[in-house]
Formats: C-alpha cells, sequence, structure tokens
C-alpha cells in the first residue's frame, strides 16, 4: 500500500519555500494596499489575523504592538486635516468624519500587510532571504548589500552596546550639557571605527576563501504543489478582496 500524504497542518498553510513567501508576501502586500474601503480592509486584517493565530509558533504580536503606536498618528492628525462633515469639535479643531474613515482604514491595510510579511518573512535567516532573492534574479550586488546590512546591524549593535557599557562602567552619566555631547560624538566614532576595521577583517577572510564577487549557491528545488498551492491561495483570497472592494 502506498503512503498516506501526511495530513494538512497550520503550517502547511503557507509555503515554505523561501521564493514563494516572497512573491506571495508582494502579491498579498500589493494587493491589499490598493483595498480603499473600510470593511474590506478589516476583512483583509481579520483573514491576517486568523492565519496568524492558526501557526503553531508564536505570533510575532510585539511588531504590531510597535507600529500601531506609529499608527495613532494618523487618528491623531488624519481627523483634524481631511475635510468633510464635523463629527465633534476640540477648540477651533473639528475632527471630520472622513477623516476618521481615512485613519481606519489606514491602519486596517497597514495592520493587515504587517503581519502577513511578519508570518511570511518573519522566520527566514539573512541567508536563506538572500538566497530567494538571488534565485529571484535580483542583482547580485543588491542582495549581498541586504545579508550583509541583515547581518552586521546586530554586530554592530552589540559592539555599540558594549561601548556603551564601559562608559557606564567608567561612571558616565547622561546630561545636558557639552560633555555629554562630545562623548557620545567619541562613542559613535569608536563604532564607526571599529565596524570599518570589522570590515576589512571581514573582506580578507572572504578573499582568502576565494570570494570572487558572487556568493557561491546551491540549485534550490522545485517547490512542491502543495506549497504552490498554499501560495496561489493567499495571493487569491488578497486578489478576491480587491475585486469585493472595486464592486
Amino acid at each position: 500500500m502506498g503512503a498516506r500524504p501526511p495530513p494538512m497542518t497550520p503550517s502547511m498553510m503557507l509555503p515554505q519555500d523561501p521564493r514563494l513567501r516572497l512573491l506571495t508576501a508582494f502579491g498579498a502586500v500589493l494587493l491589499v494596499s490598493q483595498i480603499g474601503g473600510l470593511v474590506t480592509a478589516l476583512s483583509a486584517l481579520a483573514a491576517a489575523a486568523a492565519l496568524t493565530l492558526a501557526q503553531p509558533q508564536r505570533p510575532g504580536w510585539r511588531r504590531l504592538v510597535h507600529l500601531e503606536g506609529f499608527l495613532i498618528l494618523l487618528f491623531v492628525s488624519l481627523p483634524f486635516t481631511v475635510p468633510g462633515a464635523p463629527v465633534a469639535s476640540l477648540g477651533p479643531l473639528t475632527v471630520s468624519a472622513e477623516g476618521l474613515l481615512l485613519a481606519a482604514t489606514l491602519g486596517a491595510k497597514v495592520s493587515a500587510s504587517v503581519l502577513v510579511l511578519t508570518l511570511l518573512l518573519g522566520g527566514l535567516e539573512p541567508a536563506r532571504l538572500g538566497a530567494a532573492l538571488a534565485a529571484l534574479r535580483v542583482p547580485e550586488t543588491l542582495v549581498r548589500l541586504f545579508v550583509a546590512t541583515a547581518r552586521y546591524r546586530v554586530l554592530i549593535g552589540d559592539e555599540a552596546r558594549r561601548l556603551g557599557e564601559a562608559m557606564h562602567a567608567r561612571g558616565f552619566t547622561p546630561r545636558t550639557d557639552r560633555h555629554t555631547l562630545r562623548t557620545y560624538g567619541w562613542l559613535i566614532g569608536m563604532l564607526l571605527v571599529r565596524a570599518l576595521e570589522r570590515a576589512e577583517r571581514v573582506e580578507e577572510a572572504m578573499r582568502c576563501r576565494g570570494y570572487t564577487g558572487r556568493i557561491p549557491r546551491l540549485a534550490a528545488p522545485r517547490p512542491a504543489a502543495r506549497e504552490i498551492a498554499a501560495a496561489g491561495l493567499i495571493v487569491a483570497s488578497a486578489a478576491a478582496l480587491l475585486m469585493v472592494d472595486r464592486l
């Protein structure tokens, strides 16, 4: 008897191939960004949240919380700047219904897009993401720049944290005076010097290993039919929401 296919799990609702994840994220976010109605935008947000909650791993709600703090600016500014029917007044300022509607629609679309990006790309290592970009014929220079930036951003952040700890160990207390500004200037300068030294060491190590300007990568296998179907379903759902919005 032939082996039965594995049962459908929540993680199988997403494509596992990094190339498909990139294409799916780009297509879904592009379609969601064209939605203009609040109800459709909320439907997209609900669908993205349901797909996120269905995954076995812990959802990345922290990123969404950080985003919502920024989106508060939309609700602070748009209701007072977009002309329309007044719904409330705060002194000389008037809150318009059109401004509230626009702020809510933008907030729902941005939140849905961030959930989709976090769900599809949040768990990919920079090396795998770079290999997927290269497989999609993104210029090699941009791929190398992306991978190096993603990799060494963390290292430079760790270096800055160590320098900060050394400053505090020597009794430094930040104040609003010239000494504090001068100290932070030295900190930035030392960080740049150490980053340059690290870059030179990395370049020498890469050349010793035969680096010639291209990162050798193995040919990626063809995505499975189930992954292609999962990617198509996500993009088709976003397209359906856009079609409903345009009716």
